[in-house]
């Protein structure tokens, strides 16, 4: 098999894997997709939102599509770093520790209401994502491959919650809310739920190889020096801009690139397009920056400003091929 036919075959993988969580998912294509291509780019995801809004049930969806091991642990205020990362038991019939996964060792790994939790805690996870390995008195384990966290948290002021330090937040690929639902997808939801359990009907279309191929595969998406600058000018503009007063990290810098060559890939190009960075800039850098109070008291939202940005730097012209 050649690299263009396998490039094909992944990409409609990618495709079928976004189709199977829409069965569940009702009238939130682009948020799927958008979470999709955070995958494919070997980031993870913040789910900013109220509670019932599906994303639980988006997490389940994904991970049956994607035949992934899955785990989900609630972050209470009790959660302990030990139930993330695991814990080493003595047994005495040995005379050896044994080691007891965290719930963070799988697959995809759910972390319900993470702003819930200790700080301690929270940094835990964030350690372990980073990392992609967990050590436990001297010994380091590798994490399974693809490995994926989806964070939930509570909208801040809700009962219970921790805003998370910009640290911690940057260390998320992207943040991203879902919404409510229209009246004709919540019509939908609610005929859907009558009589089973939508989940149900979630094939699976991929195997955690084939997730692993199509990161590999988007990495290789070619970005010219043009679509490189063309990022550079967007963060830079984000740490100049009036309405903001802290900009874009480098780290934003990076995550973008990785996004813009998943999104090619999702569109079946192997080249990276002005309209790519476009496409998932706001997604990369939203949780990054932080409004200057001349914004806040006129109302301006991160969304704004992003858009202005975007409408600001110049575009280079590139021709697809």
């Amino acid at each position: 098999m050649n690299e263009q036919t396998k490039f094909n075959e992944l990409q409609q993988k990618a495709i079928a894997i976004s189709n199977e969580v829409k069965k569940v998912i009702i009238g939130k294509n682009d948020i799927i997709d958008r979470l999709l291509i955070s995958f494919l780019a070997r980031g993870h995801v913040l789910l900013d939102d109220i509670p019932g809004v599906g994303k639980t049930t988006m997490a389940l969806a994904f991970s049956r599509a994607m035949n992934l091991n899955h785990q989900r642990l609630q972050f209470t205020p009790d959660v302990l770093p030990t139930d993330v990362t695991g814990f080493s038991v003595y047994n005495k019939d040995t005379d050896t520790f044994t080691y007891k996964p965290g719930a963070a060792i799988c697959n995809l790994f759910l972390a319900d209401e993470i702003n819930r939790t200790s700080s301690k805690t929270q940094s835990a996870l964030l350690e372990v994502m980073e990392e992609g390995k967990v050590t436990i008195d001297g010994i380091t384990r590798e994490l399974p491959k693809p490995y994926i966290v989806i964070a939930t948290q509570n909208p801040i002021g809700s009962i219970g919650t921790q805003m998370l330090p910009e640290s911690q937040l940057d260390r998320f690929m992207v943040k991203i809310s879902m919404g409510y639902p229209d009246v004709e997808s919540e019509y939908a939801i609610l005929k859907g739920k009558q009589n089973r359990n939508p989940l149900e009907a979630v094939n699976e279309v991929a195997s955690a190889e084939d997730i692993v191929e199509m990161q590999q595969i988007a990495e290789q998406v070619y970005v010219s020096d043009d679509i490189y600058h063309y990022i550079a000018k967007l963060a830079e503009t984000t740490r100049n801009h009036e309405m903001l007063e802290l900009g874009m990290s480098p780290r934003g810098s990076i995550a973008t690139a990785r996004l813009a060559r998943a999104y090619a890939f999702i569109k079946g190009r192997n080249y990276v397009v002005p309209d790519d960075v476009a496409a998932v800039f706001l997604d990369a850098s939203s949780h990054r920056v932080i409004l200057s109070p001349k914004a806040r008291v006129n109302g301006t939202t991160v969304e704004n400003v992003i858009d202005d940005i975007l409408k600001t730097v110049e575009i280079p012209a590139i021709e697809e091929q």
